[in-house]
């Protein structure tokens, strides 16, 4: 972070070509399967006098999904799965803001998946703040988080022969996500 003093209530918006929701999941219950929704946007409010009453509105066009095989990719935007044709996006909207912005702190938002929305919440890391080489103010963030999807409905699986099953129901998040200031 940069050591300038910071007041007011600032606008921001997602950098959709710095920013990545990425997940990773239980596959066969012996190995993890990780992918990526790469087009991701939203609107981040925040109040530097008062950081609780921050905002933070995001949108992830889920037919981006992305796991590097596209058979699954396939599965995966299906009615088993997210469902796209009736469902084409995920919507994160923050209801707190809890600790230092401009370090770790947590965001406690509404996650909505298939038109279901359940409490979610993120750790996140403030990763620096600063003016890039087209003076435009830019902050980037990283967090972490864990849904259950068949808590969104995703409840697709098959048993394993030996026991267990395809697909975990543990969902692990990784996001990184540059903002730039609105002015």
């Amino acid at each position: 972070m940069s050591t300038a003093t910071h007041t007011g209530i600032t606008t921001w918006t997602v950098d959709p070509t710095h920013a990545e929701v990425g997940f990773s999941v239980r596959h066969l219950m012996i190995s993890t399967v990780r992918g990526r929704f790469g087009v991701v946007t939203g609107t981040v409010t925040v109040d530097e006098q008062d950081p609780a009453k921050s905002t933070i509105d995001v949108t992830i066009d889920v037919s981006s999904i992305d796991t590097r095989q596209e058979a699954r990719d396939t599965h995966l935007r299906s009615a088993d799965f997210f469902d796209v044709e009736n469902h084409p996006t995920m919507h994160f909207v923050s209801t707190r803001v809890d600790g230092d912005i401009n370090g770790e702190f947590r965001v406690v938002g509404n996650l909505t998946i298939r038109g279901v929305t359940r409490p979610v919440t993120l750790d996140v890391n403030a990763e620096g703040r600063g003016m890039d080489p087209w003076g435009k103010e830019r902050m980037g963030f990283s967090a972490t988080g864990k849904i259950r999807r068949g808590d969104f409905g995703l409840n697709w699986n098959q048993a394993l022969e030996a026991g267990g099953v395809v697909v975990g129901d543990e969902v692990k998040l990784s996001i990184d996500a540059e903002l730039i200031r609105q002015d």
